[in-house]
């Protein structure tokens, strides 16, 4: 009988061992079963971080496309509308003088202006230096239009140096018909130039200035 008592009680033992193995592997497989569920949700979260950087560095470079696109064509608007160009001459143009040897108290040298509506621009412009042969110092500018109207304007400083020359055309005052130019003339005068006998040289004579080039055509 105590035999069997033991048997029983050695049955008793091992099948106690065995479940505590059991649950020592069900203990363990929910232990990595939790662990695995943290992983997975660390990089869900990590993926959907990531998505919402693409998303925003996308729109990001969309919207800075966008605004270059539109400040590209502001730009390009702005430029056709204000540097709108009409060339009278390109030249160069050689303008020799010598008050040494003569009486005239003045040397003119006339450009024709086409037929155009001068009012559209806000400008005349060109570039003016002298040569080493003798540069003048100062040069009047004058225009005249077909009522026989003429207004004036003096350039100073011409030199040896190109000089590019912007005249706004509300300078010349005495201008009040703008439609009908006849020419825009270069003087020099004996008593404002510094040198008696000289060279100037003159071009890209132009009107310029703000005009909308998809209204009506010069």
């Amino acid at each position: 009988m105590r035999c069997t008592k033991k048997i029983k009680d050695l049955l008793m033992f091992l099948t106690s061992r065995v479940m505590n193995r059991e649950e020592i592997y069900d203990h363990l497989a929910q232990v990595y079963l939790g662990k695995r569920k943290e992983i997975d949700a660390k990089e869900k979260r990590q993926r959907n971080a990531w998505l919402l950087v693409n998303i925003f560095m996308s729109v990001l470079i969309f919207t800075s496309a966008i605004w270059g696109f539109t400040a590209f064509l502001t730009q390009r608007g702005t430029y056709l509308q204000s540097n709108v160009i009409f060339s009278v001459n390109r030249g160069p143009i050689s303008v020799p003088y010598n008050f040494k040897d003569t009486f005239s108290p003045k040397k003119t040298f006339s450009l024709a202006v086409p037929e155009i509506d001068a009012s559209k621009y806000k400008a005349i412009e060109f570039s003016i230096r002298g040569k080493e042969e003798g540069t003048p110092g100062v040069v009047k500018i004058v225009i005249t239009n077909d009522k026989n109207e003429m207004a004036s304007y003096y350039v100073q400083g011409v030199n040896l140096k190109w000089q590019d020359v912007n005249i706004p055309l509300s300078e010349f005052k005495q201008i009040t018909d703008w439609s009908s130019l006849k020419d825009i003339s270069f003087v020099l005068e004996v008593w404002n130039v510094d040198k008696k006998k000289g060279i100037v040289l003159i071009e890209d004579v132009r009107f310029s200035g703000v005009y909308d080039v998809n209204a009506s055509k010069v």
